[in-house]
C-alpha cells in the first residue's frame, strides 16, 4: 500500500451511503495503523456509522475531525462541498491529502483551487457506484467492487497524494480511472445524469396522468427498473444538475432527437427500420455487457499517467483533448458564446 493510507487518520466528512460504504470498505481492508474518523452534519448519522463499524470514531466538531488527518474524504452532496472546503481550510495538516466523491468534477476542482491551502494536495474523485436509496443504513463494503473510480488530480497535487487516492480506490475494490475533469462531467452527464432525468421525467409524466390509478396496478419490473433513479436524494440530483447544467442540457437535446427518430419511424410506418433499430440496440448492449471496457490499471502505469497530467499544462494534450471535445460540438459552441458575452 502506498502513500498516506499506510498509517495515521482518515477523516470522512459525510457518513451517508457513499461515505459510510467507503468507511466499511476501508475497515474491511484491514488498515491496522489507521484510525477512521467520521463527521456528519447530522450527528445521528455519524453515530450510526460508528455503531455499524463504518468509522472508528464520530467527531461532531468538523475542525477537530480534520485536524491531524492525513487524508480527508469529502463525501457530501456536491453543493455542500464548497462550504466544507471553506470550513476545513485552516485546519488541514501540512501535506494532507483532500479528496471527494462528488458526481461532478470541474466545479469541485475550481473550488479546491480557490479555497484549499497550498500545503495540501487535492485529488478529485468520483466512484461510479451508488444506490437509488440514500442513507448510512444502506451502506455496504462491496458497493464499489469492480466499478470505475474516476480520479482527477489538481495540477499541483503531489505524486504521493495521487498514489494515496489510487490506493484508496483499489482498497475498496474499485478500478482507478484517470480523466480530465471537464471530460468527466461531459461523459457522466450522458451515462449517469441523463438516466437520472429520464427516470424522473418518466415517473412524473405517468404519475400526472388521470389514468395513473389503473396504470399503477399494471406497472411491473420494467417500469420499476427504468424509474428506479427517481427515488434518489433530491438534494443530490439538484446539485448534479446545477453544477453540470450545460452538459446535461446537451445530452437531453440528444435524447429528444433520438426519441423523435423513433416517433418518426412509427408515424411513417417504417416497420423494417424500426425492427433494425431494436435489433441493433439489443446486439450492441449485449456486446457491451458481455465484453465491458477494460479499465484496470497496472501499478507501473501510474508514473506515466501522472506525467500525462503534468504534460497537459505544457500543451502536449491539447490536440488529443480537442479531438475528444469535438464529439460534443453543440456544447462547445454554447460555452464559447457564453464566454464572449
Amino acid at each position: 500500500m502506498k502513500g498516506n493510507l499506510a498509517k495515521g487518520r482518515i477523516t470522512i466528512v459525510g457518513t451517508g451511503l457513499i461515505g459510510g460504504s467507503l468507511g466499511l470498505a476501508l475497515k474491511a481492508a484491514g488498515l491496522k495503523e489507521v484510525e477512521i474518523v467520521g463527521h456528519d452534519r447530522d450527528r445521528g448519522t455519524a453515530n450510526q456509522a460508528q455503531r455499524l463499524g463504518a468509522i472508528d470514531r464520530a467527531e461532531h466538531n468538523l475542525s477537530r475531525a480534520v485536524t491531524g488527518a492525513s487524508i480527508v474524504i469529502i463525501a457530501t452532496p456536491v453543493l455542500a462541498v464548497r462550504d466544507v472546503m471553506r470550513q476545513i481550510a485552516g485546519d488541514l495538516a501540512e501535506g494532507a491529502v483532500v479528496t471527494d466523491t462528488a458526481s461532478t468534477k470541474a466545479q469541485v476542482m475550481q473550488w479546491a483551487e480557490e479555497l484549499l491551502p497550498s500545503h495540501v494536495s487535492f485529488v478529485g474523485g468520483h466512484p461510479m457506484a451508488g444506490k437509488e436509496t440514500p442513507g448510512i443504513e444502506r451502506a455496504e463494503a462491496k458497493l464499489f467492487s469492480g466499478e470505475a473510480y474516476c480520479i482527477c488530480p489538481a495540477v499541483n497535487a503531489k505524486e504521493e497524494a495521487v498514489r494515496s487516492v489510487v490506493s484508496q480506490a483499489q482498497l475498496v475494490g474499485a478500478e482507478p480511472l484517470f480523466i480530465d475533469p471537464e471530460e468527466h462531467d461531459q461523459y457522466a452527464a450522458g451515462v449517469s445524469h441523463l438516466p437520472l432525468l429520464i427516470s424522473t421525467a418518466l415517473f412524473t409524466m405517468l404519475r400526472a396522468s388521470p389514468a395513473w390509478t389503473e396504470m399503477a396496478m399494471m406497472a411491473s419490473s420494467g417500469f420499476r427498473d427504468v424509474t428506479r433513479l427517481a427515488s434518489g436524494d433530491p438534494r443530490m440530483s439538484h446539485g448534479i444538475c446545477m453544477t453540470n447544467r450545460e452538459a446535461v442540457i446537451h445530452w437531453l437535446e440528444r435524447m429528444i432527437g433520438e426519441l423523435s427518430h423513433f416517433r418518426d419511424l412509427l408515424q411513417d410506418w417504417k416497420d423494417e427500420e424500426l425492427l433494425k433499430a431494436f435489433a441493433g440496440a439489443q446486439m450492441d448492449r449485449d456486446a457491451f455487457l458481455a465484453r465491458p471496457p477494460q479499465r484496470r490499471m497496472e501499478a507501473s502505469a501510474l508514473p506515466n499517467l501522472r506525467q500525462q497530467l503534468l504534460d497537459a499544462l505544457a500543451g502536449t494534450w491539447v490536440t488529443e483533448r480537442a479531438r475528444r471535445l469535438e464529439r460534443l460540438p453543440k456544447l462547445q459552441e454554447k460555452r464559447s458564446s457564453e464566454r464572449k458575452e
